[in-house]
């Protein structure tokens, strides 16, 4: 099959990938020609496991094609996939503007029948502006219906998540795209999930903003936690072997980041605005997520005596997730706004969003280029992102570099009693 991705980030860049390492001939429309020509030589935009093999093979392989041109990407497509940004606007809506760009874009150069699918998240009535755009601008005698097939890949797993969902869910007006999206995704496990296409693009917001939602429910229990004198850790545990609750999304920490739970929690909170709900318990979820940073660095001020004035202190950890250079909505760029406003001066270090957290960052903010050396000289280690090299770190030597002993555990990745007993002055989230 023939199909074409609007769009090489992530989702886009990711999904056609992989479709085109199941045999399909996919083309990749972008916007910009530097972007498109490093693309061409199998330069990934960016960090994510296995992506800049997938790539560089399926370019050899002559099955995956960069260009800038519509009409040569969209013409021979079968399928054509929108997988643009939308972006949180100030008041929480998405902004569709990229969606609906390209959705004229395509019209103009569509011949025959096309099954034009959204997989960028959008709100529940996007497709059928996408609908009246492209019937607006088509050539006559071109025909199409439109689709949602939202994605749900995770960031550092994004090709596992892409082969083996869990669920796959095709939302459609016609009983003709859904065969071909069907017949598409034959290879990709998962359960599918067949609806019209309104409930689809719910689904995705819903299943997004109920993630966030297990996230804050579980900083909140820490945070009462800490006043009880109970262990998180193992109250979640407890709570977690109940089987219809689960331990997946029960971690506290300095909360959520990235490109998607943040906007996709405002969005949704805005859609039942829109529709004359108030998401009342959506509006809570995103309090708890931004006072679980502020909550954090209380801690680190504490300690200090109420100032951070002429202390150093080295980050662990700048990406929002490990396995991912994404700084977008990362919970270390709040922290060290933070801490710097309290007079502390920061030096950096993560295994992989380093270059890229310069672009974020304030230019005083030094690097170092491995925890050991951010540590020298620190008043305190402080741990914002689970990379696994962070919990194999020799503590003995990590301690040897502070100035003092002190570790701030924003992940619950070490054992309070094992690193107290280096002697470290140990802080976690919801651990005594």
């Amino acid at each position: 099959m023939t199909v074409s991705f609007i769009g090489h980030g992530y989702v886009g860049l990711v999904t056609a990938a992989v479709f085109a390492d199941l045999g399909n001939t996919v083309w990749v429309v972008g916007r910009t020609k530097d972007k498109i020509e490093r693309l061409k030589k199998g330069e990934a935009p960016f960090f994510e496991p296995g992506l800049a093999e997938l790539v560089k093979r399926n370019l050899k392989a002559g099955r995956l094609i960069f260009t800038l041109d519509y009409a040569q990407a969209v013409g021979p497509s079968e399928i054509v996939f929108i997988c643009v940004g939308t972006p949180p606007k100030e008041n929480g809506e998405a902004d569709l503007t990229s969606v609906f760009a390209a959705a004229e874009s395509i019209s103009a150069c569509m011949t025959g029948y096309k099954v034009i699918v959204t997989k960028s998240t959008v709100p529940p009535g996007t497709n059928k502006r996408v609908s009246e755009i492209i019937s607006k601008h088509k050539p006559s005698g071109a025909s199409f219906a439109i689709a949602s097939v939202p994605e749900f890949l995770r960031e550092g797993t994004a090709i596992e998540d892409t082969l083996h969902p869990d669920r796959v869910v095709i939302g459609t007006t016609s009983d003709r795209a859904q065969k071909l999206l069907l017949d598409l995704h034959k290879s990709i496990d998962g359960k599918h999930v067949l609806c019209n296409v309104e409930t689809a693009e719910l689904i995705k917001y819903a299943s997004n903003s109920f993630l966030s939602l297990k996230i804050s429910f579980a900083n909140a229990i820490a945070f009462l936690a800490e006043k009880v004198g109970a262990d998180v850790e193992n109250v979640l545990d407890g709570v977690g072997l109940d089987r219809r609750i689960g331990r997946s999304f029960l971690y506290p920490g300095v909360g959520y980041g990235g490109s998607c739970f943040p906007k996709d929690v405002k969005a949704l909170i805005a859609i039942a605005a829109q529709n004359k709900y108030n998401f009342s318990l959506l509006k809570a979820a995103d309090e708890v997520n931004a006072d679980a940073g502020k909550h954090f660095v209380e801690k680190i001020v504490n300690h200090f005596n109420g100032s951070l004035k002429g202390r150093k202190i080295a980050i662990l950890g700048l990406a929002f997730k490990p396995n991912t250079d994404d700084m977008r909505e990362a919970p270390s760029l709040s922290i060290i706004k933070a801490i710097r406003k309290k007079g502390g001066h920061v030096v950096a270090y993560d295994p992989v969003a380093m270059e890229n957290a310069r672009h974020f960052l304030p230019k005083q903010i030094m690097f170092a280029p491995d925890a050991y050396q951010a540590a020298r000289g620190a008043d305190a280690a402080v741990v914002i992102t689970e990379w696994n090299e962070f919990r194999q770190l020799d503590l003995v030597r990590l301690a040897k570099e502070l100035v003092q002993p002190v570790l701030f555990d924003g992940r619950n990745i070490y054992e309070p009693t094992r690193v107290k007993s280096l002697g470290f002055t140990y802080y976690g989230v919801g651990r005594m």
